[in-house]
C-alpha cells in the first residue's frame, strides 16, 4: 500500500513535554533526560537546530513504516543525531476495524495493552537506547498520544513513578488534542484515504476529543496487571534486564 504525495507544512510540535519533575523512585525524574513528543518528521528547521542545541542525541520513531515512507526523518536527517526506527504497530490498516475503527477511550486502552503484550521487543529495545543514550532521547509517533504514551508509560514504570503520576502525564495530551489533529491532518488524511475511509466524511477520531483520556491509560495499567500481575512482566519476558532497570534510575534521578 502506498500514500499519495502530499504537501507538509513544517511546524513546531505541539504535543512536546520534558518528562523531567514528575516524581519516580529515589526522587524525581531530571529534565533533559527523555522527551516525549508528536512527530518530529516534519518540524521546522528552527526547532531542529533547538532540540539538537539543548542535548537532543536520538530520537526514536515510533511510528509504522508506511507513516516513515511518507515523510521521512525530516530536517533532523541533517543533525547528527541517531535514529532508530521501532513501529509498535507494523500496519496501521491492519489494526483497524474492517469497516469502522472505534476511537472510544476504551477502545484506546484495549488496544494499549496489546500494543504491550505484542510489541514487548521493540520497547525492551527503546528502553535500552533511552538508558545508554548519552544525552536526551526523544520519542515520537504521529500524534505523541498512543504509541508514546505506551512507551512513555512503560518508561515511568520501570523507574518507579505511581500509576496516578502515569496517568496524570499521559492525560497531558488531552487539552491539544485539538491542535494535534490540525497540525496531523495532511497526513492522516492521506492514510485514512490508503486505508479505504473517506476523510472527508463524519471523523471518527472525533471522540479522542470527548471524556477523559485518563480512562485509556488506567485501563492498561489495570489489565496489564491482572494478567500479568506485575505490569511490566510482558517487557521482563521480551529481555528487560534488571541490568537495564538500574541503568534507567541512575541516569534518570535528578540528583
Amino acid at each position: 500500500m502506498t500514500i499519495a504525495a502530499i504537501d507538509i507544512e513544517l511546524s513546531a510540535p505541539v504535543n512536546l513535554r520534558d518528562l523531567g519533575g514528575i516524581p519516580v523512585a529515589g526522587g524525581a525524574l531530571r529534565e533533559g533526560f527523555a522527551i516525549r513528543t508528536d512527530d518530529l518528521a516534519y518540524v521546522t528547521d528552527e526547532v531542529a537546530e533547538q532540540l539538537v542545541g539543548d542535548g537532543l542525541t536520538a530520537i526514536i520513531d515510533l511510528r509504522s513504516p508506511l507513516e516513515v515512507g511518507v515523510t521521512g526523518r525530516g530536517p533532523f536527517a541533517a543533525h547528527a543525531v541517531s535514529y532508530h526506527h521501532l513501529p509498535l504497530i507494523a500496519n496501521v490498516g491492519e489494526s483497524m476495524a474492517a469497516e469502522r475503527p472505534s476511537f472510544s477511550h476504551e477502545a484506546m486502552g484495549q488496544m494499549y495493552v496489546n500494543m504491550v503484550e505484542s510489541a514487548a521487543p521493540q520497547l525492551v529495545t527503546a528502553l535500552n537506547i533511552i538508558a545508554y543514550t548519552p544525552g536526551t532521547t526523544a520519542f515520537h509517533c504521529a500524534a505523541g498520544r498512543d504509541r508514546t504514551g505506551v512507551l512513555a508509560a512503560m518508561l515511568l514504570l520501570v523507574l518507579g513513578a505511581a500509576d496516578d503520576d502515569i496517568v496524570a502525564d499521559y492525560a497531558l495530551t488531552g487539552d491539544n488534542m485539538a491542535a494535534i489533529m490540525r497540525r496531523t491532518r495532511p497526513v492522516m488524511a492521506a492514510m485514512w484515504k490508503a486505508f479505504g475511509f473517506d476523510p472527508e466524511a463524519d471523523d471518527a477520531t472525533s471522540s479522542l476529543l470527548e471524556g477523559s483520556m485518563a480512562v485509556s491509560m488506567s485501563l492498561l495499567l489495570a489489565t496489564l496487571r491482572e494478567r500479568h500481575g506485575d505490569a511490566l512482566a510482558p517487557l521482563r519476558a521480551a529481555g528487560l534486564s534488571e541490568a537495564t532497570v538500574a541503568r534507567l534510575r541512575e541516569r534518570a534521578v535528578a540528583a
